[in-house]
C-alpha cells in the first residue's frame, strides 16, 4: 500500500509503517544554494587540484629512489652504466659553464662533450666500476686483516693510475686525436692528473669502500665524480 506523498510498507501483520524520514541534502549537492556557497565548492576543488599536485611532486624522490633500486637489482650493470652516463655528462656541462663563466664567454656550449662523457660513462665507468667492486668484495673479503687498508691501497695505486690513463686515452679517441697529439697530451696531464686523484678520492673511496654498500658504491662514486670530470674537463682545456 502506498500513502501519497510518503512511503510506507507493510509488515506480516498488515501493519502499516512509514518509511524513516530522509536525511536532508548537504548544501554542496543541493541546486537552491546562496551563489556564496556556489563560490565557495567551486574554489575548493582547485585547492585540492594544487594540494594533490604538490603531494606528487612531494613524492617523486622517493618514487625515483625506488625505482632505481628496482632497476639495480633486475639490471645492475645496465642501471650503474645509465647513473654513469648522465653524471659524467652533467660533470662536464658543468665544467663548461664554470669556464665559460671564468673567461666570460658568449659563445653557446659544446654539446659533444657531454655527449663524450656520456659515452663513457655508459661504457666505461659504469660496468668496469661493477666489476671492480665486486672484484674487490671477492678478492679481499671483510674478515681479511686489514682489509679496508688493502682494498684502499688496491684502488689507489691499481686501479687509479689505469683508469685514469684509459680514461685519457679514450677520450682522446672520441675527440678524433692522432697518436702523437694523444700522447702529448696524455704525458702533459697524467701526472697532474693523478695527484688530484689522490688528494680529493682516496678519503672519500676509504668512505666508499669501508662504509657504503656494495650495490651503492657506484653511485656514490658517480656522485663525487661529478665534480672530478669538471676537473678533468678543464683540465683537458
Amino acid at each position: 500500500m502506498l500513502v501519497r506523498g510518503s512511503a510506507v510498507d507493510h509488515d506480516g501483520a498488515g501493519i502499516v509503517r512509514p518509511s524513516p524520514p530522509r536525511a536532508p541534502r548537504p548544501a554542496s549537492l543541493r541546486w537552491d544554494r546562496s551563489p556564496g556557497q556556489r563560490r565557495a565548492g567551486t574554489t575548493m576543488a582547485p585547492a585540492a587540484s594544487r594540494l594533490r599536485t604538490e603531494a606528487a611532486l612531494a613524492a617523486l624522490p622517493r618514487r625515483a629512489l625506488a625505482h632505481y633500486l628496482l632497476l639495480l637489482r633486475l639490471y645492475p650493470v645496465l642501471a650503474k652504466a645509465a647513473s654513469s652516463g648522465i653524471l659524467s655528462a652533467l660533470g662536464n656541462l658543468l665544467a663548461q659553464t664554470i669556464e665559460k663563466k671564468r673567461r666570460k664567454d658568449s659563445q653557446n656550449l659544446d654539446l659533444s662533450g657531454p655527449l663524450r662523457y656520456a659515452v663513457y660513462g655508459f661504457l666505461v665507468t659504469g660496468p668496469l666500476s661493477h666489476y671492480f667492486y665486486l672484484f674487490m668484495e671477492h678478492w679481499i673479503p671483510p674478515e681479511v686483516p686489514l682489509a679496508r687498508v688493502k682494498r684502499l691501497l688496491l684502488d689507489r695505486f691499481v686501479f687509479a693510475p689505469a683508469f685514469l690513463l684509459l680514461f685519457f686515452l679514450i677520450m682522446n679517441l672520441l675527440e678524433g686525436k692522432d697518436a702523437n697529439t694523444s700522447a702529448a697530451k696524455i704525458r702533459r696531464s697524467f701526472w697532474p692528473a693523478l695527484r688530484t686523484n689522490w688528494q680529493m678520492w682516496t678519503p672519500l673511496q676509504f668512505i666508499n669502500i669501508s662504509y657504503v654498500p656494495v650495490q651503492f658504491r657506484v653511485l656514490f662514486a658517480n656522485l663525487a665524480a661529478l665534480f672530478w670530470y669538471a676537473y678533468l674537463a678543464c683540465l683537458g682545456k
